[in-house]
């Protein structure tokens, strides 16, 4: 198993939570995490333009 499979599968179990049980505090455990993951996608996003950008501009030589 990859560490892909672990992020899917917690991403997963985010979207299921339930919030009328949980407390304050784990609501905004929830959303430090869920901001924690905002930034990865967003660094990879980035990763993925950089990537696009020096391919392109290597065709368009």
């Amino acid at each position: 198993m990859t560490s892909d499979d672990d992020e899917d599968r917690s991403a997963q179990s985010l979207r299921g939570m339930n919030f009328d049980s949980m407390s304050i505090a784990e609501l905004e455990d929830y959303i430090a995490d869920l901001d924690t993951e905002i930034a990865r996608a967003k660094s990879m996003i980035e990763r993925k333009r950089l990537a696009q950008n020096a391919a392109a501009g290597f065709f368009k030589s």
